[in-house]
């Protein structure tokens, strides 16, 4: 037993290590005053000035959160009404089609997914920009927060809702007054993944920019581009901290419904 449990962490150590290492090292040469991969120099916070104090750079930065906070946003609106409606579906032949349905994007290659979007806006005369964008990241974020939410409905006890229909309540306030606190755990899960989806894409959001407005992930493609630049560095290190950041205030969250007593969490 003693033997397997060494095992099993060397494995994880290793596993991590080769995660987190690429990682580490950028963010170690982010601080690198010889403007080189190699050969750190001094240290110097020179690269982040330079990148807070570009202005086209912040102005994407802010384009990019807005973009993923309204995708997030929407899609988990969406996403949590489509839960409920493949949940209430009782054959189960019809709730499995619905959920390969669902699935298409998820297993379906980004560069098909992209390609598609960029035809159908192209036919319909959707201007690439920020809302082809937005339309894209809603698209592919609103299966993610479906797949989130449906477990959490799986879970719940049928009896839940029989009694609150027996005390009166309206359809409208089971699902206000009993399921949604119930599966509050599941919604910050589909919001929460659907942001990072959101900030991480890269491909589809290639075939969807415009002239004129672009994303951190299409950005930092194009400078890698031009050659090596410790700017890169300071800028992905700033996305890592952000998700940090995310991944903190998402335990937290679910650490707050998971607490006993709460209807969404442990008895």
């Amino acid at each position: 037993m003693n033997r397997k449990w060494k095992v099993s962490n060397i494995y994880l150590i290793i596993v991590f290590f080769i995660l987190y290492a690429p990682i580490f090292y950028l963010i170690y040469y982010s601080f690198n005053s010889g403007g080189k991969m190699h050969h750190f120099e001094n240290f110097t916070l020179d690269w982040y000035k330079e990148v807070l104090q570009d202005v086209r750079l912040l102005i994407i930065v802010l384009n990019t959160i807005v973009i993923a906070l309204l995708s997030a946003a929407i899609s988990t609106i969406i996403g949590v009404f489509g839960a409920l409606a493949i949940y209430s579906v009782k054959t189960r032949r019809v709730k499995n089609t619905l959920l390969s349905f669902n699935n298409v994007l998820l297993v379906s290659p980004d560069v098909i997914i992209g390609a598609s979007f960029l035809i159908l806006f192209t036919i319909v005369g959707i201007q690439l920009g920020f809302i082809s964008v937005l339309l894209s990241h809603i698209a592919f974020s609103v299966p993610i927060v479906v797949l989130m939410v449906l477990p959490k409905l799986q879970e719940m006890s049928p009896t839940l809702i029989d009694a609150a229909r027996d005390l009166g309540a309206s359809q409208w306030n089971v699902i206000t007054k009993v399921v949604i606190p119930y599966i509050t755990p599941g919604i910050f899960a589909g919001f929460f993944m659907a942001l990072t989806y959101s900030l991480d894409d890269f491909a589809v959001t290639f075939f969807v920019t415009g002239n004129g407005f672009s994303t951190l992930s299409v950005e930092i493609y194009s400078m890698a581009r031009q050659g090596i630049s410790l700017t890169i560095n300071a800028l992905s290190t700033l996305i890592f901290l952000l998700t940090i950041l995310l991944v903190i205030g998402y335990y937290f969250i679910t650490l707050r419904y998971n607490r006993p007593g709460r209807l969404g969490g442990r008895k």
